[in-house]
């Protein structure tokens, strides 16, 4: 069977599920980079700086493929909210965008490593919390849905009812600023882009 010519280098469902649903073929093979932010680097060069990383390591090993990477984070007073590694930290992370707007950016690359064509670019999206109550906090820990996600909610899960107010693209908030990646895509010109392919998954 024939590869899809294009790779996401990302294991999050909620990308897979966005380029799925947009009729893009593509295959998965996840790429681990360090995600500590380096000094004196801001929230924008952060994420095209890991993007990058992310595409250039699954790149290195199908040089004549496209790899699509991308990253994604929260940011309120400055301040990047990761993905919260327990429920205080993660109790915190809510308190703090309850009633207030964030910053959700993501960056993006394209990269095909043996001509040596790239394409990055960075989305951003304004998010506005309504005011959460502590038992809408607790019912939402209790979900389990805010773990492994940045800035412990996932816009397109249970925490819809938290979110008041969306400027900027929704599928950025999600993981992927889908309209800017396609376009991107198609302007790169030799990507397979709403293919009929069903994605194929490589679980190494």
């Amino acid at each position: 069977m024939q590869l899809p010519n294009l790779i996401l280098a990302s294991a999050s469902p909620r990308r897979q599920e966005l380029l799925h649903s947009a009729g893009i073929s593509f295959e998965v093979i996840p790429s681990d980079v360090n995600e500590e932010m380096e000094e004196g680097e801001t929230p924008e060069e952060h994420v095209i700086r890991l993007a990058r990383l992310k595409a250039l390591k699954v790149a290195e090993k199908h040089r004549s493929r496209w790899v699509l990477a991308a990253d994604t984070i929260v940011v309120i007073d400055g301040r990047i909210l990761g993905k919260p590694r327990d429920r205080r930290e993660a109790t915190g992370m809510l308190e703090s965008l309850s009633g207030r707007e964030h910053r959700v950016i993501t960056g993006y690359c394209i990269l095909h490593f043996s001509s040596g064509k790239c394409r990055q670019g960075i989305a951003v999206s304004r998010v506005r919390f309504k005011e959460l109550s502590v038992e809408e906090v607790r019912w939402y820990l209790d979900t389990g849905e805010p773990f492994g996600k940045a800035g412990a909610y996932a816009i397109q899960g249970k925490a819809a009812f938290m979110v008041r107010e969306v400027q900027g693209s929704y599928t950025n908030v999600v993981g992927l600023p889908l309209c800017e990646v396609i376009e991107a895509l198609r302007e790169m010109g030799d990507i397979a882009v709403h293919s009929q392919t069903t994605p194929v998954e490589n679980p190494g």
